[in-house]
């Protein structure tokens, strides 16, 4: 985000503050995706997203309406605080796990990609390992070895393209078709995973 709209931005929340909802409905609009696309890569549920997303900007709303709002022109990094506030708080009031529903092809692989993390989540995350390795086994073979190789071997799709001796593309397509069969393995076996 250059300065340009930075300033533009603090402009907005000074006219929105001074009374102008417009500007607020403008700084909305203008982040909405990207708020939203944040909530819910966390919790993978529309319903629960569009929930959390409202709720960011009630509390955005009260936070400029109460004038406590001074983040110096830095809108959108403060919005995302308030969003990843709300999904932990989430988190903590509820005790069930959210459903695995990401859509994208690499969304299952995030489970295994976490960095830093408390030991709960550590116990959590090695029991959702253990529940991959299974379900990987139902894959046809040759997806099976591409998906190993590539999420646990960490080898570029040059070099699975290497050790298969097959096309990178031919590597790729393997990747992609172990990751949509993979997704309707955890649906028939009704898997709940968590990151």
């Amino acid at each position: 985000m250059n300065r340009t709209s930075i300033s533009s931005e603090a402009f907005l929340v000074k006219q929105y503050i001074a009374g102008d909802e417009k500007s607020l409905s403008i700084l909305i609009n203008r982040h909405q995706q990207k708020i939203f696309g944040f909530i819910f890569s966390k919790v993978y549920d529309k319903d629960l997203a569009e929930d959390i997303f409202q709720d960011t900007f009630i509390k955005v709303i009260r936070t400029l309406k109460r004038g406590k709002y001074n983040e110096e022109g830095k809108f959108l990094p403060w919005v995302m605080r308030i969003a990843h506030n709300l999904v932990i708080d989430h988190f903590r009031k509820s005790n069930r796990m959210p459903k695995f529903e990401g859509k994208g092809d690499f969304d299952i692989l995030d489970f295994m990609t976490d960095g830093d993390m408390n030991a709960e989540r550590q116990i959590i995350k090695d029991q959702i390992d253990t529940d991959l390795h299974e379900l990987i086994k139902e894959l046809p073979q040759d997806q099976l070895e591409v998906l190993e190789m590539r999420i646990f071997k960490e080898m570029s799709f040059k070099e699975i393209a290497l050790k298969t001796d097959v096309s990178i593309n031919t590597a790729l397509g393997r990747m992609r078709y172990a990751l949509i069969n993979l997704r309707k393995i955890i649906e028939k076996h009704q898997v709940v995973l968590t990151n």
